[in-house]
Protein backbone atom coordinates (compact mmCIF):
# COMPACT_ATOMS: atom_id res chain seq x y z
CA UNK A 1 0.00 0.00 0.00
CA UNK A 2 2.74 2.09 0.85
CA UNK A 3 2.78 2.82 -3.65
CA UNK A 4 -0.43 4.24 -3.02
CA UNK A 5 0.98 6.90 -1.00
CA UNK A 6 4.14 7.13 -3.14
CA UNK A 7 2.04 7.89 -6.22
CA UNK A 8 0.10 10.73 -4.47
CA UNK A 9 3.13 12.23 -3.02
CA UNK A 10 4.84 12.25 -6.58
CA UNK A 11 1.69 13.99 -7.82
CA UNK A 12 2.07 16.43 -6.01
CA UNK A 13 5.72 17.10 -5.24
CA UNK A 14 9.12 16.04 -6.59
CA UNK A 15 10.88 13.17 -4.38
CA UNK A 16 14.59 11.58 -4.61
CA UNK A 17 14.76 7.96 -4.44
CA UNK A 18 16.43 8.34 -1.33
CA UNK A 19 13.29 10.47 0.14
CA UNK A 20 10.45 8.30 -0.64
CA UNK A 21 12.80 4.77 0.87
CA UNK A 22 13.41 7.41 3.97
CA UNK A 23 9.20 7.87 3.76
CA UNK A 24 9.01 4.42 3.22
CA UNK A 25 11.16 3.26 6.71
CA UNK A 26 9.06 5.12 9.01
CA UNK A 27 5.46 4.29 7.31
CA UNK A 28 3.20 1.60 8.61
CA UNK A 29 0.11 0.21 7.22
CA UNK A 30 -2.59 -0.76 9.81
CA UNK A 31 -5.54 -2.43 8.22
CA UNK A 32 -8.85 -1.62 9.86
CA UNK A 33 -12.38 -4.08 9.22
CA UNK A 34 -15.57 -1.66 8.47
CA UNK A 35 -16.28 -0.32 12.17
CA UNK A 36 -12.92 -0.79 13.68
CA UNK A 37 -11.15 2.24 15.19
CA UNK A 38 -7.96 3.73 14.60
CA UNK A 39 -8.57 6.11 17.28
CA UNK A 40 -10.86 5.67 20.60
CA UNK A 41 -11.87 8.44 22.90
CA UNK A 42 -9.11 8.83 25.45
CA UNK A 43 -6.43 7.17 23.71
CA UNK A 44 -3.50 9.27 22.57
CA UNK A 45 -3.49 10.39 18.74
CA UNK A 46 0.14 9.57 18.03
CA UNK A 47 0.34 9.38 14.26
CA UNK A 48 0.00 11.63 11.07
CA UNK A 49 -2.24 9.57 8.77
CA UNK A 50 -3.19 8.75 5.21
CA UNK A 51 -6.25 6.85 3.70
CA UNK A 52 -4.46 4.38 0.94
CA UNK A 53 -8.12 2.45 0.54
CA UNK A 54 -11.23 2.25 2.78
CA UNK A 55 -12.66 5.31 4.27
CA UNK A 56 -12.93 6.68 7.63
CA UNK A 57 -14.87 9.15 9.59
CA UNK A 58 -13.79 11.71 12.69
CA UNK A 59 -16.16 12.45 15.13
CA UNK A 60 -17.19 12.42 18.59
CA UNK A 61 -20.22 11.47 21.16
CA UNK A 62 -21.91 14.62 22.76
CA UNK A 63 -23.05 14.61 26.58
CA UNK A 64 -25.99 13.25 24.91
CA UNK A 65 -24.85 10.48 23.58
CA UNK A 66 -25.30 11.76 19.94
CA UNK A 67 -22.07 10.99 16.89
CA UNK A 68 -20.98 14.44 15.78
CA UNK A 69 -18.91 14.23 12.62
CA UNK A 70 -16.49 15.87 12.20
CA UNK A 71 -15.37 14.77 9.15
CA UNK A 72 -14.50 12.42 6.52
CA UNK A 73 -11.54 10.77 5.07
CA UNK A 74 -12.01 8.86 1.79
CA UNK A 75 -8.37 7.23 0.03
CA UNK A 76 -6.08 10.04 -0.80
CA UNK A 77 -7.05 12.21 2.14
CA UNK A 78 -5.42 12.82 4.97
CA UNK A 79 -6.71 12.01 8.14
CA UNK A 80 -6.72 15.24 10.23
CA UNK A 81 -7.21 12.84 13.17
CA UNK A 82 -6.45 15.16 16.71
CA UNK A 83 -4.19 18.11 16.43
CA UNK A 84 -4.65 18.87 19.56
CA UNK A 85 -4.02 15.34 21.32
CA UNK A 86 -0.92 14.78 18.46
CA UNK A 87 0.48 18.53 20.14
CA UNK A 88 -0.27 17.82 23.97
CA UNK A 89 -0.09 13.82 24.15
CA UNK A 90 -2.81 14.57 25.77
CA UNK A 91 -6.04 11.94 25.61
CA UNK A 92 -8.09 12.71 22.68
CA UNK A 93 -11.84 13.19 22.87
CA UNK A 94 -12.49 12.10 19.19
CA UNK A 95 -13.07 8.41 17.36
CA UNK A 96 -12.10 7.70 14.75
CA UNK A 97 -13.48 4.63 12.84
CA UNK A 98 -13.65 2.63 9.86
CA UNK A 99 -16.77 3.13 7.05
CA UNK A 100 -15.23 0.76 4.61
CA UNK A 101 -12.72 -1.82 5.08
CA UNK A 102 -9.74 0.36 5.02
CA UNK A 103 -5.89 0.66 4.93
CA UNK A 104 -4.44 3.88 6.41
CA UNK A 105 -0.70 4.65 6.25
CA UNK A 106 0.41 5.99 9.93
CA UNK A 107 3.84 8.07 10.24
CA UNK A 108 4.52 8.78 13.91
CA UNK A 109 5.00 12.17 15.23
CA UNK A 110 8.73 12.10 16.26
CA UNK A 111 9.10 10.63 12.43
CA UNK A 112 7.37 12.68 10.59
CA UNK A 113 8.73 15.69 12.17
CA UNK A 114 12.38 14.55 11.21
CA UNK A 115 10.96 13.72 7.97
CA UNK A 116 9.61 17.33 7.23
CA UNK A 117 13.26 18.64 8.74
CA UNK A 118 15.29 16.42 6.42
CA UNK A 119 12.71 16.77 2.98
CA UNK A 120 12.08 20.51 3.06
CA UNK A 121 9.95 20.28 0.06
CA UNK A 122 7.81 17.48 1.84
CA UNK A 123 7.73 20.29 5.12
CA UNK A 124 6.47 22.63 2.27
CA UNK A 125 3.59 20.30 0.80
CA UNK A 126 2.57 19.63 4.87
CA UNK A 127 2.23 23.00 5.65
CA UNK A 128 0.10 24.16 1.96
CA UNK A 129 -1.69 20.92 2.84
CA UNK A 130 -2.65 22.44 7.03
CA UNK A 131 -3.37 26.29 5.57
CA UNK A 132 -5.80 24.92 3.20
CA UNK A 133 -7.23 22.42 5.78
CA UNK A 134 -7.88 25.78 8.07
CA UNK A 135 -9.32 27.50 5.36
CA UNK A 136 -11.60 24.87 4.91
CA UNK A 137 -12.39 24.58 8.61
CA UNK A 138 -13.09 28.43 8.73
CA UNK A 139 -15.50 27.90 5.56
CA UNK A 140 -17.36 25.29 7.41
CA UNK A 141 -17.99 27.00 10.56
CA UNK A 142 -19.21 30.63 8.04
CA UNK A 143 -21.46 27.76 6.79
CA UNK A 144 -22.85 26.01 10.07
CA UNK A 145 -23.48 29.41 11.83
CA UNK A 146 -24.88 31.14 8.79
CA UNK A 147 -26.50 28.85 6.42
CA UNK A 148 -30.20 27.40 6.80
CA UNK A 149 -30.24 23.39 7.01
CA UNK A 150 -31.16 23.69 3.37
CA UNK A 151 -28.61 25.51 2.78
CA UNK A 152 -25.75 23.18 4.69
CA UNK A 153 -27.38 19.45 2.47
CA UNK A 154 -27.27 21.72 -0.77
CA UNK A 155 -23.49 23.26 -0.02
CA UNK A 156 -22.58 19.66 1.11
CA UNK A 157 -23.80 17.42 -2.05
CA UNK A 158 -21.95 20.24 -4.39
CA UNK A 159 -18.90 20.08 -2.90
CA UNK A 160 -18.58 16.49 -2.02
CA UNK A 161 -20.73 14.23 -3.95
CA UNK A 162 -18.58 11.50 -4.02
CA UNK A 163 -19.23 11.47 -0.02
CA UNK A 164 -22.92 11.79 -0.33
CA UNK A 165 -23.37 9.20 -2.62
CA UNK A 166 -21.11 6.73 0.08
CA UNK A 167 -22.34 7.32 3.45
CA UNK A 168 -25.77 5.97 5.20
CA UNK A 169 -27.71 9.44 5.36
CA UNK A 170 -27.50 9.24 9.40
CA UNK A 171 -23.45 10.36 9.16
CA UNK A 172 -24.26 13.17 6.62
CA UNK A 173 -27.47 14.48 9.06
CA UNK A 174 -24.81 14.18 12.14
CA UNK A 175 -21.48 16.06 9.80
CA UNK A 176 -24.46 18.61 9.07
CA UNK A 177 -25.39 18.72 12.77
CA UNK A 178 -29.07 18.54 11.84
CA UNK A 179 -31.59 15.44 12.61
CA UNK A 180 -31.84 12.17 10.58
CA UNK A 181 -35.50 13.35 10.24
CA UNK A 182 -34.52 16.94 9.03
CA UNK A 183 -32.54 15.37 6.62
CA UNK A 184 -35.12 13.19 5.06
CA UNK A 185 -37.70 15.67 4.51
CA UNK A 186 -34.73 18.41 2.92
CA UNK A 187 -34.29 15.49 0.53
CA UNK A 188 -37.29 14.68 -0.34
CA UNK A 189 -37.68 18.66 -0.91
CA UNK A 190 -35.09 19.09 -2.98
CA UNK A 191 -36.66 15.65 -5.49
CA UNK A 192 -39.57 17.94 -5.70
CA UNK A 193 -37.95 21.31 -7.28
Amino acid sequence: MFDVFQKYLEEKIKLTEQNLELIQSVSVIKKLRKHQYLLQADDVWQYNSFVCKGFVRTYYVDNKGQERILNFSPENYWICGDKASLASKKPSKYNIDAIDASEILLIRKTDFEMLCKKIPVLNDFINSISQENFIAMQERICVNITFTAEEQYTNFIQKFPAIANRVPKHMIASYLGISAETLSRLRKQATKK
